[in-house]
């Protein structure tokens, strides 16, 4: 069972969802749902308690595969974060929820600060 604390994490990730959804639909590009935690799909008759069944998601061109994928960590896992990547790539970050935001290390990783690291994947792909 998740920790109220856990739950903070869940909340950014779904905000995060929101803003690369936002993100896909004013540059054109795919969001796909990648994946839903295990425990929502084989927890039978149980309840399921978290704000959200999807862990994972990509961004990529309407003719291709994904290009730029996120995930957040399931329930069973004790240190919580986000992870973002670029398939293909070796780049990627962590993100961790602090006091209501999400933390790039110490740096607040915000829709700004989203935004221009999408644009720098896409525009790359676009050269």
């Amino acid at each position: 069972m998740a920790s109220v604390n856990d739950f903070a994490i869940y909340e950014r990730w779904l905000e995060l969802m929101s803003w690369l959804q936002e993100y896909a639909k004013s540059h054109n590009l795919r969001f796909d749902k990648e994946s839903d935690f295990t425990q929502y799909i084989y927890r039978m008759e149980r309840e399921y308690t978290l704000p959200t069944t999807v862990q994972s998601v990509s961004l990529g061109l309407e003719n291709g595969k994904p290009i730029f994928i996120a995930s957040v960590s399931p329930l069973h896992e004790p240190l919580k974060h986000i992870s973002l990547r670029l398939l293909g790539g070796a780049r990627h970050w962590h993100l961790h929820e602090h006091d209501g935001h999400l933390l790039e290390g110490k740096r607040v990783f915000d829709r700004l600060k989203l935004t221009g690291l999408l644009e720098q994947v896409f525009a790359a792909q676009a050269a």
